[in-house]
């Protein structure tokens, strides 16, 4: 009697997401370590889904520190560039 089943019907599939498993250690922000921690979810998508992830991270991340700039106390510089700390600079300045 003859198998009907192909050779590599019983292998296991291969292909799907596979964690990275990358240490992401804890900030001391509370907000900073659960954007981090949403880097994890990655690790469960096709990379079709990683662009979102990497986005919302990254505008997380960007409104976390331009709220530093703006906290009660600490005004910004005369003259600060939207989003900094101090003036805006052409770029031929910021050469070390």
């Amino acid at each position: 009697m003859s198998d009907s089943t192909p050779p590599d019907a019983a292998e296991p599939e291969v292909g799907g997401p596979v964690p990275l498993d990358v240490p992401r250690a804890p900030t001391g922000d509370a907000a900073v370590d659960a954007l981090v921690e949403r880097l994890g979810d990655v690790d469960h998508l096709g990379t079709d889904g990683h662009l979102e992830v990497y986005e919302d991270v990254h505008r997380g991340l960007r409104d976390s520190l331009s709220a530093l700039d703006a906290r009660p106390g600490h005004p910004p510089s005369p003259g600060a560039a939207p989003g900094t700390s101090g003036p805006a600079r052409p770029l031929a300045e910021r050469r070390p």
